[in-house]
């Protein structure tokens, strides 16, 4: 079973606090499970991340640049994260450098093969407070034979054995904000959220699921429900003379 890194925090006290309340009460009455609204529950996931990412805007207005107070549940979780192996660590260092920070580990993709999730992270800070992981590099790398070999690379763009991963921006990107659920039986779905994408306002995350039928990583369409081919090279944009 994976072992997971999660962050909670609580602002219970703080005005405007209701706000975020109403805001979440959107996707979850009561602590209850959600009504079953057709939706997949990828794009239910995805739903949450935006709701979560509007109610940490209301608090930062509410409270302008002061950091929130970690919650003891916060404390606890980090003092209980679960000591990441000496192979492990040496692997992703390998991969990323030394300053490489592993997120998860273990049976990510229920193939009955160790992977882990590594990343080189950017500290958090009372600006950058986001929901998620802040990243400039990532890895999914998966122990072959007794070796730890990259299947999935998130730098500037999104990449596996094959070639780009579809959706991916064709335009670099500096700095990715990853998300991720585990499914008992499907296994690690990761969301890659550019920061920062020229031209575009508004940029949706970027669903990336193992694939059982090519045995390798692939991005999502936009419902989350079905897997799209990766490309050999990225389209070059086109001008327009006028």
């Amino acid at each position: 079973m994976a072992n997971f890194l999660m962050d909670k925090s609580s602002n219970s006290n703080i005005p405007g606090a209701n706000a975020p309340r109403f805001l979440a009460s959107l996707l979850d009455s009561g602590g209850a499970e959600p009504p079953r609204t057709g939706l997949p529950s990828a794009l239910r996931f995805v739903l949450r991340i935006a709701a979560s990412t509007l109610c940490c805007t209301i608090l930062l207005a509410s409270c302008g640049q002061e950091p929130a107070p970690k919650s003891a549940t916060e404390e606890q979780a980090k003092a209980a994260a679960p000591t990441v192996p000496d192979e492990i660590q040496s692997a992703a260092d390998s991969l990323l450098g030394k300053e490489t920070q592993v997120l998860v580990f273990g049976d990510l993709a229920k193939t009955g093969k160790q992977q882990f999730l590594a990343a080189n992270v950017v500290p958090k800070t009372p600006k950058n407070d986001a929901p998620g992981t802040i990243v400039t590099r990532a890895v999914v790398a998966e122990n072959i034979d007794g070796k730890w070999s990259e299947v999935l690379r998130c730098d500037e763009h999104l990449k596996n054995i094959k070639g780009y991963l579809a959706l991916t921006p064709i335009s670099g990107v500096n700095g990715w904000r990853i998300q991720y659920e585990q499914d008992p039986v499907k296994g690690i779905q990761l969301y890659f959220t550019p920061l920062k994408v020229a031209g575009d306002t508004h940029v949706m995350p970027i669903g990336v699921a193992w694939n059982p039928a090519t045995k390798r990583y692939q991005s999502l369409d936009r419902t989350y429900e079905h897997f799209l081919l990766e490309k050999p090279a990225l389209d070059t944009p086109r001008s327009v003379l006028r």
